[in-house]
């Protein structure tokens, strides 16, 4: 059974940083996609990071320069380091897993944390 906890959120000023981790176990894919995402209220989710079992990376352009995704711990744990933060990044983040067929594109990521919430004041 595949199980996703994050931690880590909490309220931060503008400027500031937080780190995310999500714990997760249970998935024994050879090729997966890690990732997080963030929901702001009334808008859609958006991928924020990802990574793949092979180490590569990619992030929105939103938080390219300021966000940092990685893993550790034999994959077990994933973290989102985020620094110069700012209003808009205020969300629920989750982590997500999947087996990787592609890309590593949304509908790869089958498995989802409870989330945890951002929230960076002016």
């Amino acid at each position: 059974q595949v199980q996703l906890l994050e931690s880590g959120g909490g309220s931060v000023q503008s400027g500031g940083s937080l780190t995310l981790a999500c714990a997760a176990s249970g998935y024994t894919y050879s090729r997966y996609c890690l990732g997080w995402f963030r929901q702001a209220p009334g808008k859609e989710r958006e991928g924020v990071a990802i990574i793949e079992s092979n180490g590569s990376t990619r992030y929105a352009d939103s938080v390219k320069g300021r966000f940092t995704i990685s893993q550790a711990n034999a994959k077990n744990t994933l973290y989102l380091q985020m620094s110069s933060l700012k209003p808009e990044d205020t969300g629920m983040y989750y982590c997500a897993v999947g087996r990787q067929y592609f890309g590593c594109a949304d509908y790869e990521f089958a498995y989802w944390g409870q989330g945890t919430q951002v929230t960076v004041s002016s």
